[in-house]
């Protein structure tokens, strides 16, 4: 098949098409060109003529002559429109004209300006080093990287190199000296670069142009760092005379300008009109079908994303397969690696196939695995289908880019790692296995399917979650929705005080110096407060750094641990084999996917953790292949550790969350059936940090349950409930009746197909209501795995819950933080403070960055906020816009959430 096939099969395969639940088409549009700067170096534009570019995009020619205006820009159009170009051509350019004027490169992460530069190491050489090496000699020049959008401009002039904690210690000075364009990352700006300043005072002399890509990474926690770095670097570069030019570029979200303009705080002139040639986009919404009515259960998600990307490979379209997490990767590899081995398989082997569902006459086989035969996978990187996450060694990733470029790799199933400007050509078409989590990601990851004016297709498969069936049953939500804004709060005073530290280290403050946005008289403030506690000398004219400390090494940039742990094979000695390096996770993840005895999946290889050295920061793993799979079992508490501040039914103070694995489950590939549990003794993970909680007073707690407004005390069944729970098991034979399990061991569960709250809510009769409930007809014999998927398929979203929802939403509105730099905890029946039920809104950074402290503060008008965005929203029962979605067949909780957001904010 063709694409056009491909799209045509979906609309008339009865397999697929019922299952569409919107299908989106974006118009092709024709490219909007501008000539070729006529001022442009003869060099630069021999080269891009050279390169077969013999015109630009109109954004492209704007960033040109915004550029040439002195003006600071950020360019915000979509992906693979051409923003590399956009900036390396101006400053290219200018580099060309003066040899001796440099330019800085920061990318979100180091492994994306690894990901971006070192997949052309192999072309890069100029024309001295070639001439050098074809007489045998050694290069002229030291060896950089260069940017692949760009290669053969860079194949002439303007050495690149990357400088990260990554460049041996032998580069490193060459770079500092010889390079004119370097690539670093926020951290190594941070701690490696600012700090040693004297040692790059040729490169801050010179330094003309600072290029921030990726701009709507830099949000949140993250983001106000990185504006306090940049107010940093402002300052060293003024001391050495220099007043760099800004060039920011972002992907789609709803305020680059804003969000670029409180990163550098400097006007910015803001190009968001995409010129490039777009074919047409079609974005399908794919609604996995219903397998039990009554139930409301839908056929796995992952099994209808297995299945749309092998009939992709079929069609011979080349495609990306977006998951979640780097588990969900590696599952999903596994079933379409051995999906295309089997489809190779001679028929006269079919018979030693194993079957494919556990029960042949369940109604929702293949539930979970569509895997038949575990045992087959082996690594093989010749494979059409690989895989693509964090915690690859960057050569493997290499690899699997190269491929995908040149087009061996036919499909490769990834992470949002791909989600960044990684150069990996354009594909045909992106599976989104679930919704990203945003709409700026959703249209990210969708973006990179497209290739110039050539069609493309882009399919969010929904999960079972409530957020994914709202969407899928209300497509304009996504569709007709401005993506997300990134808010940062650079003023902040824990994060302002601590790169105030950083900046005092790199250079004394005078007495009337500001710092970025902030006036002189602010910064002498937070002087006086380093001079008081011994860190600082305070002169007539100057401040000094006093202190034997290096402040920026005890400031991250980001709420996750540096630190990593290295997974390795171990070492056999009946074949002489060492240990080879697999990869490695970060030190807050190991627990809970390489714990001891766990099977972690690695390009579709199964290994069995055989140790976890936590101290040492290694996993020791060996190559198995089992029948199952591990799922680790998680506990999370909150403990007061000090009341800061205490006002009725509001407090905040220094909180420690908990979290514990404790075990594990062993889950089969066939079917997905438990086959066992055990347990671990691993150390908690602790995060010390700040946190505002409000409780439910008695008096609300009596009011609401009188009115039946009240969902989280437990259901009573009445005193009937055990002899009518009898009567269902023994109607089912004690089977389930979704999968036909029999019961083994522990009783099956008795579900109420229409929810036991349905009945009592808001009930005038409530032994009438209960009697309706506990009908015989209401009720199913459910193992426990199939009443899990029931349960959170009719959830009943609690006041309480859609409370914390409201509240955990509005918040980054006040705080201008990102959603992920606060964690929510909800305590329904009894908190340990005051025995009331209670939700807990924390920091989620150690020791906390200020923003619980504020939430107390905005406590009133946060409420008052809450209750007047649910009132004015038009849903009936709660969305993801205001208190949250219940389950398809669930309530939402808005009647509940209203009602308690009246006696509190009242």
């Amino acid at each position: 098949m063709s694409f056009d096939d491909f799209l045509h099969h979906l609309r008339q395969d009865q397999l697929s098409a019922p299952n569409v639940a919107h299908w989106q088409v974006f118009p092709a549009r024709v490219a909007a060109l501008r000539p070729l700067p006529p001022e442009l170096p003869q060099l630069v534009l021999e080269s891009l003529k050279k390169s077969g570019i013999r015109a630009l995009y109109s954004h492209q020619a704007e960033a040109w002559d915004a550029v040439q205006r002195a003006e600071n820009i950020v360019l915000a159009t979509g992906t693979a429109s051409g923003k590399t170009l956009a900036y390396n051509l101006p400053v290219l350019a200018a580099l060309t004209e003066n040899p001796l004027a440099r330019a800085l490169y920061l990318y979100p992460t180091k492994a994306l300006a690894q990901d971006q530069l070192a997949v052309l190491k192999e072309h890069f050489t100029s024309p001295e080093q070639t001439e050098t090496q074809s007489k045998g000699g050694s290069p002229v020049n030291p060896s950089f990287d260069c940017d692949a959008q760009t290669a053969s401009l860079l194949r002439t002039w303007a050495p690149v190199a990357i400088y990260d904690g990554d460049t041996p210690t032998s580069r490193r000075k060459a770079v500092r000296e010889k390079a004119q364009i370097v690539l670093s990352n926020p951290d190594m700006l941070h701690t490696g670069i600012l700090p040693h300043h004297t040692l790059w005072a040729e490169f801050f002399r010179n330094l003309r142009f600072v290029v921030i890509d990726e701009l709507h990474i830099y949000r949140g926690v993250f983001g106000s760092h990185v504006a306090n770095v940049l107010r940093r670097l402002k300052r060293i570069a003024a001391f050495y005379g220099a007043r760099p030019q800004f060039i920011l570029t972002s992907a789609t979200i709803g305020n680059p300008a804003e969000l670029a303009g409180r990163l550098v705080e400097a006007p910015l002139t803001l190009i968001d009109h995409d010129g490039s040639a777009r074919g047409e986009k079609h974005f399908l919404i794919y609604n996995p079908p219903v397998v039990d009515e009554a139930l409301g259960l839908r056929k796995s998600s992952i099994q209808e994303a297995v299945r749309l990307a092998t009939e992709l490979l079929k069609a011979e379209v080349q495609a990306v397969l977006f998951a979640r997490s780097r588990r969900s990767v590696e599952i999903l590899l596994s079933y379409l690696q051995e999906g295309a081995r089997y489809s190779r398989i001679d028929n006269r082997n079919s018979t030693n196939i194993q079957p494919r569902i556990s029960n042949p006459e369940s109604p929702i086989s293949n539930l979970e695995s569509p895997i038949s035969n575990p045992q087959s996978l082996i690594y093989n990187p010749q494979s059409p289908i690989r895989g693509y996450r964090s915690g690859y060694l960057p050569a493997h990733r290499r690899e699997i880019e190269h491929g995908l470029r040149s087009g061996a790799v036919r499909l490769v199933v990834a992470t949002n790692a791909l989600e960044l400007g990684v150069d990996i050509g354009g594909l045909d078409a992106a599976l989104l296995l679930g919704y990203p989590g945003s709409v700026a990601s959703t249209y990210q990851q969708a973006g990179r399917s497209g290739r110039g004016a050539l069609p493309s297709a882009a399919i969010l498969v929904a999960s079972p979650a409530p957020l994914d069936q709202y969407l899928a049953h209300h497509p304009e939500a996504l569709f007709g929705r401005s993506p997300e804004r990134g808010l940062i709060n650079p003023d902040h005073l824990l994060i302002l005080l601590n790169h105030i530290r950083c900046a005092l280290f790199e250079l004394p403050f005078s007495a009337d110096e500001g710092f970025g946005g902030l006036p002189a008289e602010t910064i002498q403030e937070y002087l006086q407060v380093l001079a008081a506690g011994g860190e600082a000398h305070a002169a007539p004219e100057k401040t000094f750094w006093m202190s034997d400390a290096y402040p920026a090494a005890g400031v991250s940039l980001r709420s996750a641990s540096p630190e990593n742990v290295i997974l390795q094979t171990d070492e056999d000695p009946s074949t002489q084999l060492r240990p080879r390096l697999l990869g490695e996770v970060d030190r807050q993840s190991a627990p809970w996917m390489v714990h001891p005895r766990a099977v972690y999946l690695h390009e579709a290889q199964q290994y069995y953790v055989q140790e976890l050295d936590l101290e040492r920061g290694v996993a020791t793993l060996i190559p198995v292949a089992l029948d199952y799979l591990t799922e680790p079992l998680k506990e999370t508490s909150v403990e007061v550790l000090s009341v800061a501040a205490e006002a009725g039914q509001k407090a905040w103070g220094e909180i420690q969350v908990t979290s514990r694995v404790t075990g594990f489950r062993k889950r089969a590939w066939v079917g997905g059936e438990i086959l066992g549990q055990e347990s671990l003794d691993l150390p908690p993970t602790d995060l010390q940090t700040t946190g505002y909680w409000l409780s439910i007073p008695d008096e609300t707690l009596r009011t609401l349950s009188q009115a039946g407004l009240w969902t989280n005390a437990p259901n009573e069944y009445g005193p009937e409930w055990p002899k009518i729970r009898e009567r269902v098991r023994a109607r089912d034979g004690y089977r389930c009746q979704v999968c036909g399990r029999a019961e083994s061991g522990r009783q099956h569960d008795v579900h109420h197909k229409t929810p036991f709250r349905f009945f009592m809510r808001r009930a005038e009769h409530p032994e009438k209501a209960r009697a309706a409930a506990n009908n015989l007809a209401n009720l199913v014999t459910l193992c426990p795995e199939c009443h899990k998927k029931a349960e959170s398929n009719v959830r009943i979203r609690s006041g309480l819950a859609g409370l914390g929802y409201v509240l955990v939403s509005l918040a980054p509105l006040f705080l201008m933080c990102d959603a992920e730099d606060l964690g929510l905890h909800i305590e329904p029946e009894a908190f340990a403070v005051n025995g009331l039920p209670t939700l807990v809104l924390y920091d989620q950074v150690p020791a906390g960055i200020g923003f619980s402290e504020r939430l107390f503060e905005l406590h009133a008008e946060l409420l008052a906020r809450g209750l007047e965005h649910v009132r004015s929203c038009a849903c009936e029962d709660g969305c993801p816009s205001c208190v949250g979605p219940g389950g398809e067949n669930g309530l939402g909780g808005k009647l509940e959430t209203l009602a308690l957001l009246k006696q509190l904010a009242g």
